[in-house]
């Protein structure tokens, strides 16, 4: 978890994306690169169905609200006591560089396809749990870094964690997209004070059982325990949030649409119930 990409947006949770990085960043010794996130001009809004009317973005306002976004974020690290880089995200001079220190990088292009490329990159992007509320992180951001960059997501809960990595849950349902969380996730597994690997009946696809996973992490070094247990009357997505609040987790890890997205939003699923209801900071892949 060495470097650390933050798409910086104006957003309700905004606070707590910046405490999760620096959570991280302090952890790991990580660089925090933060990019100025805005919709591409080139989105248009519809106002009247009937005439054909459409709305085009202010690109000033946009441009307002981006510097507002940037000030924010230069403004946490300067209070967090976070360093500024002195040569560039990934120079030979900074290589051996020990310690959080961060970049602000204001030219970068609008729309979400740059986020998407840039954020392969680097070990993880951190973004705010996505919302249907119009001051919510946006979902198309956290889907363009989760299926384009090729590298795991975490996401910061609605609000600032105290703790991160403590305690780890991980939400296993024996599938490819969870193997691959599991493995990003390993510079957190190794430095944890407890981790649980948890499957749930119903939850499962073929593969791995929850004991199996936890006698592989012991090959790695990383001691867990493990609980397989039966659903009930509630979801996998809602034995998991219980589980991990009993657990007193402070990072879940979970693979993110196992089922597909057009499923989970027709029937839901355990991905998009977390996306909706999580209040603890989650490390996802797909």
């Amino acid at each position: 978890m060495k470097t650390l990409l933050v798409p910086v947006a104006l957003h309700d949770a905004l606070a707590s994306v910046f405490e999760t990085a620096a959570l991280t960043a302090r952890r790991f010794g990580s660089l925090i690169e933060g990019v100025s996130l805005r919709p591409a001009l080139a989105e248009y809004v519809p106002v009247d169905m009937v005439g054909g009317m459409t709305w085009l973005r202010d690109e000033e306002a946009d441009r307002a609200e981006a510097e507002a976004a940037g000030q924010r974020f230069l403004d946490f690290m300067a209070k967090a006591g976070i360093p500024e880089a002195a040569d560039g995200p990934c120079s030979p001079a900074s290589a051996g560089t020990v310690g959080p220190r961060y970049r602000w990088r204001p030219d970068v292009p609008a729309g979400d396809a740059f986020l998407g490329q840039h954020a392969r990159l680097f070990t993880a992007t951190v973004v705010g749990r996505p919302g249907s509320e119009d001051r919510a992180p946006r979902m198309t951001t956290f889907e363009t870094a989760l299926f384009e960059s090729g590298r795991p997501i975490l996401l910061a809960p609605p609000v600032a964690p105290a703790t991160l990595g403590e305690a780890v849950l991980i939400a296993w349902n024996g599938s490819t997209e969870t193997a691959r969380a599991v493995a990003f996730a390993m510079p957190f597994l190794r430095g944890a004070k407890r981790i649980r690997v948890l499957s749930v009946e119903g939850g499962m696809v073929p593969g791995p059982s929850a004991e199996e996973l936890a006698r592989a992490l012991a090959c790695e070094g990383i001691v867990a325990d493990h609980r397989a247990l039966p659903a009930g009357r509630r979801t996998p997505g809602e034995v998991y949030l219980t589980e991990a609040a009993e657990y007193g987790c402070d990072l879940l890890i979970k693979g993110a649409y196992t089922q597909s997205r057009l499923r989970q939003m027709i029937f839901g699923g355990p991905t998009s119930h977390l996306l909706s209801h999580a209040g603890v900071p989650m490390l996802m892949a797909h």
